[in-house]
This record gives C-alpha cells, structure tokens and sequence, in this order.
C-alpha cells in the first residue's frame, strides 16, 4: 500500500468503524513495513519559515460554513431603513451589545453578541458557488496555476498534532476542503455525518444474523478475530513500538485510538450536555465539533446548507435555517465560553457570498458577493462589528475587506504571518495568503 492510498484510508475511514486494533491491521500493517504515514507525518511537521515571534492567542479553529450562500442582509447586517424591495420581511432585534442588532429570528445568538464579531464589511466578485466557496475556503482567489489548500489542511500542516487525533476533521458536505498542491494525506478525516453514523450504530446493534449469513459463518470470522487479536497482542508486547520514532507512534496512535469515536459518541452524553444543542442535524455537529476540539482536533469543518434561497427566502429562513443556526450556533459560543475553551478556540462563520439585496419576484434573493457578512469569535478577536455597508447594503462603505484578509487573521491569531511560506508537494513554496492583509482592529 503506497503512501497515499494508506493516507487515503487514514482520512477517509467511514465514522463507524472504531479505529482500535482491527482497523490497524487493516490499513496500518503496510505502514509498519514502509513507514510512509510517519513520512507523511514528518513532511507534515517540516520546518517553515514565517512564524509569528509573539505568542499566539488561538490553538483551534472550527468553521461553520453555510453552503449556498447565506441571505446575510437578512442575518447580521438588516437594512430596515432601505425601500420595501430591499429591506425584506424580518426586523431587526437588538443584542446584548448596545446598538448592534441582528435578525428578530436568530434570539439565542442576539443574546450571545459579546462574544461574537461581526465582519459587515466583506467582499469579493466570484458570485459563483463553486469558485465562491474555493476563495471563501482557501482564502486565496483561484489561479490556474496554483491549487491552494483549504484553511483545515494548512491548519493540519502548520500547528501541532495531538495523539490519537487527526489534525483536521469536516463533519457533512463541506465544500473545496481538501488540501490542493499540498497533497493528499493533508485532507480531511471525513465524518459523513453525526446522524449516520447513530444510525449504523443502531444498525450494528440489532440481534440476528444477516441474511444469508450462517452460524459457522461466524464461527469462522470469530477464530480469525481471535488469530488477530493475538498478533496484536504480541506487536504490542514487543520492543518494536518503543524503537519507533514520535512521528511513526503518532500514526500508531490514530490508527488505534478511540477518542475519534468517543468524541462523536452524542447519543451517550448527559441531557444537560445534549439540550442546549438541540437535536437538529446542525446541533449536533456542532456538539461533535466541540468534542474533537476537546480531544485534541485542531480544525473541525461543519457543513450546512441548503442557502441558495433564489426562491421562498423569508419562509425557509424562518423555519428551518435560522433556528437551527441560532440554536446550535449561540449553544457552541456558550458551551465553549464555558469551559474555558473559547479563548483559544476561533469559531468562523460564513458563506461562499451573500445575496442580492433586491428581492426578485419569486420572494427570494440571488447571487452577491459585492457585499456579506462573516461572523468570527473567540481565539482573541475582539468582540466588536467591523466595517459597514450602504444604506441598501449594495457595497462596503467603510472598511472593506476579502476573504484573504479574514483569513489571514485567522491565521495571525493562530500564529502565522500572511507571508508564511509553506512548500507544496513539488516543493515549491507558497504564502498561505498571497493578498491577505490583517484586519488589525480586530485581533489582539
């Protein structure tokens, strides 16, 4: 098994299998004999040039990424005074911030606002979803000539691993979140979803057979479960693990962890742990998300959609999309707040763009990335609104900003200058963001 197709396996795992000892003499073994996931850890380590001298504030990141581009004229940024076209059906609320008012539907995450800084003022002219999403993603406007990695992958190269965890995880659809020119093994640990994987569980634990499936069947996969147990038994025994370098007992340690599974196991945590979260699809990823930060992750990606709301905007961001936003969303800021984990941990919440501030005939609004808002908190952003649109929120009038720029102080906050240089697989270097700018105002 070459060094990609063991990554592959490594990132790729399906969720519900546990990831102890079989699934190590699954896709581990060939490791043993050539090593190329500790390679891959190495290279993964390699030294860089370009790290911040001061200490940095921020250790984690997870990002919330709103697939379909958000209507965020009708979130963060509502224009009540704006025409009757334009100002939509909502009305504004105010927040635990003074003069700071979001949409009257989001009223868990008015009330977590102090903690929250909204970025009012962002920009880009890809109003595109696929293109969107890979500039929002990688912070780097697409080139031909570069396949820039996303945010997670950079995130997995640059900081430091923690054992048994993988450095980057993305729980559903998460788009343009793979690692580009850095190469595979750099991807994602992909978690469908946190609603499947209690599904195969419930599956898993139904007595019976399978059909088709006889007892000496069973009696068969039970000797050589035995036969492989004892091999195990026996690696683990020997001096083998202790002559192995940190980088070839770290892919031991993923390969034969079990916190990925306990950190996604919802279904057994306490009702007072569970319930602020709410039992949507998005609350509990969010719940998950938090759980792998905890146990080590470094970023964790959710995916959530479906925005693109070119029809019956207000309808399904009243029902649907906005409750569960503001439920899960304020749940996470509070619960990591709580355990002390929001200073070190920056939440991001965006889109691939926003949306037309005239709503066209079929209630909805269209493409635009002329103007939208991004949400960040915690890992020492101060809490705060930076920049602002027009009165019909066509455009920034003060402070603009790109997707580099909000990027590149994600990264300052985790310690890394935009000129950061890492090297890809052909070893060329590359500035992680080759136009980002700091938004000083914001980061401490």
């Amino acid at each position: 098994m070459n060094k990609e197709c063991l990554m592959t396996s490594l990132h790729r795992t399906c969720p519900t299998q546990v990831l102890n000892r079989r699934t190590f003499l699954r896709v581990g073994s060939a490791g043993i004999a050539g090593l190329s996931l500790a390679a891959a850890l190495r290279q993964m380590h390699a030294s860089e040039t370009g790290r911040t001298s001061t200490p940095a504030p921020a250790k984690n990141v997870i990002l919330l990424f709103l697939t379909g581009g958000p209507a965020t004229i009708d979130m963060w940024d509502m224009k009540p005074d704006a025409p009757e076209g334009i100002r939509g059906e909502f009305k504004p609320r105010e927040t635990s911030v003074a003069g700071v008012q979001i949409c009257e539907h989001m009223p868990a995450l008015a009330a977590t606002m102090h903690r929250v800084t909204l970025v009012r003022s962002l920009t880009h002219t890809i109003a595109e979803h696929t293109q969107g999403a890979t500039y929002v993603m990688t912070g780097n406007r697409p080139n031909p000539a570069v396949d820039y990695p996303s945010l997670g992958s950079l995130a997995a190269r640059l900081l430091p691993t923690n054992s048994g965890m993988p450095p980057y995880a993305a729980i559903g659809a998460v788009p343009s979140a793979g690692a580009g020119d850095l190469g595979a093994d750099l991807n994602p640990f992909q978690i469908s979803s946190v609603e499947a994987r209690r599904k195969e569980e419930r599956r898993s634990d139904r007595l019976g057979l399978p059909e088709g499936f006889t007892v000496s069947d069973l009696r068969r996969r039970e000797q050589v479960l035995a036969r492989l147990d004892e091999r195990m038994r026996r690696f683990e025994a020997s001096e083998l693990p202790q002559q192995l370098d940190r980088f070839q007992a770290q892919a031991l340690d993923i390969l034969r962890s079990d916190k990925i599974n306990k950190a996604l196991s919802i279904a057994a945590l306490p009702p007072a742990e569970r319930e602020p979260y709410g039992t949507s699809p998005l609350g509990e990823s969010l719940l998950a998300a938090r759980r792998l930060i905890e146990a080590g992750a470094r970023f964790v990606a959710v995916g959530f959609g479906d925005w693109d709301t070119h029809g019956n905007n207000f309808v399904r961001l009243r029902t649907t999309l906005l409750p569960e936003l503001d439920r899960g969303l304020a749940a996470l800021l509070t619960d990591l707040d709580q355990r002390g984990l929001l200073a070190e941990t920056v939440v991001y919440c965006t889109g691939e763009f926003g949306r037309t501030p005239a709503v066209n005939s079929a209630s909805g609004r269209d493409h635009w990335a002329r103007s939208m808002t991004a949400l960040l908190a915690g890992g020492g952003f101060r809490p705060s609104v930076y920049g602002a649109t027009d009165l019909n929120g066509h455009e920034p009038s003060d402070e603009p900003c790109s997707p580099d720029d909000v990027s590149a102080s994600i990264f300052h906050q985790l310690g890394f200058s935009p000129g950061h240089s890492v090297n890809t697989r052909q070893s060329r270097p590359v500035s992680i963001f080759r136009d980002g700018r700091i938004l000083s105002g914001i980061v401490t």
